[in-house]
């Protein structure tokens, strides 16, 4: 079997593989591969609500965060604080319990990031 027939979307080394080229998602070339739903990173800070999947619960999805996995994760349990909310590191975007869309966005514009309410 080739590498190309693997079908590989997992590694337990490099987390989520895209199917198009099997690079780790962070470093396609092909961008085929990622959530669809993520924009490329442009600067922009996108927060959105999501509940898909979720049994009607709803969670506040922060994407588009420039930084490493340790950068993101102190940034997350600062708003996650700053929310009295629980919530997760998953891809690369940061997800906290509840609505807080508005909360988020003026905390992430006062630490300097330009931001964009994303969805409805």
């Amino acid at each position: 079997m080739s590498k190309k027939e693997s079908g590989l979307v997992y590694s337990s080394e490099w987390g989520r593989m895209c199917p198009g080229c099997e690079k780790p998602v962070a470093q396609c070339s092909c961008r085929k591969g990622g959530n669809p739903a993520t924009p490329a990173k442009d600067g922009i800070v996108r927060v959105g609500r999501e509940t898909k999947g979720r049994k009607g619960a709803g969670v506040t999805i922060i994407s588009g965060l420039p930084g490493s996995e340790d950068e993101l994760k102190k940034l997350a349990t600062e708003l996650k604080k700053k929310c009295g909310a629980g919530g997760a590191l998953k891809d690369g975007q940061i997800e906290i319990q509840g609505e807080h869309r508005d909360r988020l966005v003026a905390e992430l514009e006062k630490m300097g990031y330009r931001v964009k309410r994303s969805g409805g």
